[in-house]
């Protein structure tokens, strides 16, 4: 992989692509902590530095996840890539419902280009409800409870409205970062502004293990993250292939057909939506409770310290319950074994043994539902992981998540730094292809 990088940085092409990403990611980075119009940045960092160390540090930490910090910092692009990623799963959900949408897909490159303009717009949509309720928390003190310094000093409706537009036009220059970075850059631009927000985050966490524990305990876990990340590549690069023959047809005097190739089913079919889903719905309790401001009752309560406690047996067991569930209705919805058996059948292909049509259909269905299963209990570990390890890596002043390796975190890590190794590499092999003859 290394000497894939050297040989990248020696090709000029390839050069001006990595540099241009790193420029991007770089005002990516310094947007993200550019404070926003009219916000207290020095009373704002008070609040910050308290809430890391409170009883709902683990939520901060959920919350900052996706915005390498920006969120609680009122910043420039305090929304991130969210609004994004949301309107995205919403798009892909609605083909599904909307017939409309599915002859989209259908179409081709014209009809997916309709449907990113209407993911466009549902961004910009999302952001300015998530930019509205932000500000609203901040100017009633709800964003970081118990602190009760100003975080805007002046709540005029002018001061507030300026900060929602910029917090949405923020979001809107994200979207069109990460165009760039897929066009001129080494591609997947999202993927890479998602992996820059959550590996910014990373030597923070881990100086906190060393300052907190030791030595040992950071040594030790960053053996523990070694294994991790190893066993994720593993399963993540893990697929069933489906072999698939394709029979011989005449189309005008020429000969097609009579290939081998396979249909690859990958173990971890979902990606990290499932866990992306059960963590907002987690989520969404706590949300309750702050909008609601009284936190006393008996409901509150039991929420508090067990829905909302990631050490708590019954969060991790709703966690990862709500993972396994999700994996099967994203699998189910995403990956349609009677459009695959169709399009096979249309093209003159078959698998082995299994007739074309409604059997192959039913042979898929039988394969996907056996690897669903390893994947999604795979998916439910990786998560539940850094509840697991909070006893490990927190000490008794600090409840924050701290194990930095476990989670969505690694999940869209390793899967965009893998997809992000394969665009590199498949463009040196179009640049340097050496033929059959040296």
């Amino acid at each position: 992989m290394l000497r894939a990088f050297a040989s990248a940085f020696k090709t000029p092409d390839l050069r001006r692509k990595i540099l241009f990403t790193l420029g991007i990611v770089a005002i990516y980075r310094l947007g993200s902590n550019i404070p926003g119009p009219g916000v207290a940045y020095g009373n704002l960092n008070d609040c910050l530095a308290a809430a890391q160390t409170g009883a709902q540090a683990d939520l901060y930490s959920l919350v900052n996840l996706f915005s390498g910090g920006a969120l609680l910092r009122l910043s420039v692009f305090a929304l991130g890539i969210m609004p994004y990623i949301t309107a995205s799963i919403i798009v892909q959900l609605l083909v599904v419902v909307i017939p409309r949408f599915e002859q989209l897909k259908k179409e081709g490159q014209s009809g997916q280009a309709k449907l990113t303009q209407y993911t466009r717009y549902l961004t910009i949509g999302l952001a300015i409800l998530q930019s509205t309720g932000i500000v609203a928390l901040a100017r009633s003190g709800q964003l970081f409870p118990g602190c009760n310094l100003p975080l805007i000093p002046d709540d005029s409706v002018f001061t507030q409205v300026t900060l929602v537009i910029t917090m949405t036009a923020g979001t809107a220059v994200i979207m069109w970062l990460g165009e760039l970075l897929t066009e001129k850059g080494v591609g997947n631009g999202m993927s890479v502004l998602i992996f820059t927000s959550i590996a910014a985050r990373m030597p923070a966490e881990g100086g906190n293990i060393l300052q907190n524990r030791g030595g040992f305990v950071f040594f030790m876990v960053c053996l523990l993250a070694l294994v991790i990340i190893t066993s994720v590549v593993y399963v993540e690069q893990a697929q069933r292939r489906i072999p698939v023959q394709y029979a011989k047809r005449m189309v005008g005097r020429r000969m097609y057909g009579g290939t081998s190739t396979y249909l690859p089913l990958k173990v971890n079919q979902a990606g990290v939506i499932p866990v992306i889903f059960a963590s907002s719905l987690l989520y969404l309790p706590q949300l309750i409770l702050q909008l609601q401001g009284d936190q006393t009752g008996a409901i509150s309560q039991f929420i508090t310290n067990n829905v909302m406690n990631q050490s708590s047996p019954v969060h991790i067991g709703i966690y990862f319950s709500l993972i396994v569930f999700f994996t099967y209705f994203y699998v189910s919805i995403t990956f349609n074994p009677e459009d695959r058996a169709d399009d096979m059948k249309k093209y003159g292909g078959f698998i082995p043994g299994i007739r074309p049509g409604r059997p192959t259909a039913e042979y898929l269905q039988y394969v996907l539902s056996r690897i669903t299963l390893p994947g999604s209990l795979y998916l439910g570990t990786v998560a539940v992981l850094p509840n697991l390890l909070l006893s490990v890596t927190a000490d008794g002043t600090t409840a924050a998540q701290n194990f930095p390796f476990g989670g969505v975190a690694v999940l869209i890590m390793v899967g965009v730094g893998l997809e992000t190794v394969k665009q590199i590499e498949s463009q040196l092999q179009q640049r340097n292809y050496e033929g059959f003859l040296r």
